[in-house]
């Protein structure tokens, strides 16, 4: 197991920026990045041994800054919406950065993908990993605290991505962090993923209105095109979703402990990836590029080249008293861990 750190341009500081790239054993290959804490590729095998780059991204760093895809970021300090950019803790009203019309999406103008973050490699037996560390100060953005923030990626000898995410703070804030990459388990560069089959471990999904937001209703997604409980190729029922999948999904059973969240499997391919999280819950994204985003190896990502699966707390939380909790107070630590493991079947 190896990991080789190289230059990624220069950007917001002196220095410039690093990649960092972890192979294990299998010739699984991850790389991350230091600026935005971003996993820019990821190459697992086939079911005939070749290895395909199933994250899409950018072919240099310029095409990351700024990127309100957020492709392959740790998303923070919210992920997903706060609704009129404003939330109370303790009687307190705070009024955070509008990103998204009167309201907050995905951390604000300038969230944690667009910082520089240190990082430490780390290696073991096992694993090969890189621990990003962040300082997000009082007032970032609007969110109250100062808040310490590491990011952890490792890379395992059973062909998983582990990512562990920490956070402490001084004072009263909210935290929802995840992970925002796009994958195309073809290949990034592969096509469309409507013939993929998933099955999302949710009985019941978070009700939102036109705009994405939550009504605050948990409602059954049985009968429903959006119904994941079994396994359906994402296509199947696209249409009769609205022609995309932008839905938050409750993880049946969750209670803090790493539990099944998702399994995705590329019939073609015979690339199979399991999602396990620690958190309530898992947003399915799947964009419809209107025109075509120039991406790594010279390719236009159209259609739908993508999905997401985003590991966190319902959106929109802080202003919804029934949700999941994303307080975090002086003396707690936020914990959350997302497990990528990969076979072929």
């Amino acid at each position: 197991m190896t990991i080789e750190k190289q230059d990624f341009g220069k950007i917001h500081r002196p220095q410039g920026v690093y990649l960092y790239t972890m192979t294990n054993k299998n010739g699984l290959i991850a790389k991350v990045t230091d600026y935005g804490a971003i996993l820019t590729e990821l190459h697992v095998p086939d079911r005939d041994g070749n290895l395909a780059d199933v994250v899409l991204g950018y072919p240099n760093l310029e095409g990351y800054v700024g990127d309100g895809w957020k492709m392959g970021a740790t998303v923070g300090r919210y992920a997903n919406r706060i609704s009129n950019a404003s939330f109370t803790i303790d009687g307190t009203e705070y009024k955070i950065t509008t990103n998204l019309g009167k309201d907050h999406i995905h951390g604000g103008k300038k969230g944690f993908d667009d910082q520089i973050w240190n990082a430490e490699p780390i290696e073991s037996d096992n694993a090969v990993a890189v621990k990003f560390s962040y300082t997000s100060p009082n007032g970032e953005e609007g969110f109250p605290g100062k808040l310490d923030v590491t990011v952890t990626y490792t890379l395992t000898n059973d062909n998983e991505l582990k990512i562990d995410y920490e956070a402490t703070t001084d004072k009263s804030t909210v935290v929802n962090l995840t992970n925002h990459s796009y994958f195309n388990l073809a290949g990034h560069d592969n096509g469309h993923i409507l013939d993929h089959v998933l099955t999302i471990n949710a009985e019941t999904y978070t009700d939102a209105d036109d705009r994405r937001f939550p009504t605050g209703q948990i409602k059954s997604v049985k009968d429903t095109p959006i119904d994941f409980t079994k396994p359906v190729p994402i296509g199947a029922r696209i249409k009769q979703a609205g022609g995309i999948y932008d839905h938050n999904y409750c993880i049946t059973d969750a209670d803090g402990s790493v539990k099944l969240a998702a399994r995705v499997t590329e019939p073609k391919s015979g690339r199979v990836m399991e999602l396990y999280t620690t958190q309530p819950g898992v947003q399915l994204f799947t964009p419809n590029y209107s025109g075509s985003m120039k991406g790594k190896d010279n390719t236009s990502y159209t259609g739908y080249a993508a999905f997401c699966l985003e590991t966190q707390h319902y959106p929109d939380s802080p202003n919804k008293p029934n949700f999941p909790s994303t307080i975090l107070r002086p003396g707690e630590q936020y914990k959350h861990t997302a497990v990528f493991k990969f076979s072929i079947e």
